[in-house]
């Protein structure tokens, strides 16, 4: 009886789960207007329940080929946790919203995060590493003419 008890509480619990979201906004990269823009986007993550993590402006870049009379737009890098079940509901909103023209959201996968995290620390330590075996070799080099006189 229990088990039956925690398994239903844990049902009942709202899973959140990691997303990216690329957003193109159609319009000018004017940086009040944009703000605005994106933070209208972004109040529909937290409407549903989500939390905004994080949020890079990628800039104003062309499209391969021109997409309703437009020949490019600002892309915005957004990572949100939110409900996978509100996620459909989501992407309709955007279809409502006229300033997102576009929006791509993935799941993030928590064990190749993991492992991105993992080289990006190996890498900065490797980097560390050879800068400061640099700047040793810089300064014996520095130090020896001046010994030598």
């Amino acid at each position: 009886m229990d088990r039956a008890r925690g398994r239903r509480q844990r049902r009942g619990r709202k899973q959140m789960k990691k997303y990216d979201g690329l957003y193109i906004f159609a319009g000018q990269a004017k940086d009040d207007v944009l703000d605005g823009q994106i933070a209208k986007a972004l109040a529909e993550v937290t409407r549903l329940g989500g939390n905004v993590l994080a949020q890079e402006v990628l800039g104003k870049r062309a499209f391969a080929h021109p997409m309703r009379k437009r020949e490019s737009g600002v892309y915005v890098q957004v990572r949100f946790e939110l409900d996978p079940a509100k996620v459909s509901e989501l992407v309709n909103r955007y279809r409502l919203v006229e300033e997102v023209f576009r929006v791509q959201i993935l799941a993030v996968d928590d064990r190749r995060e993991a492992i991105l995290a993992a080289q990006r620390e190996e890498a900065a330590k490797r980097a560390e590493e050879k800068a400061r075996k640099e700047a040793e070799a810089a300064a014996v080099e520095a130090g020896a003419p001046a010994g030598q006189e």
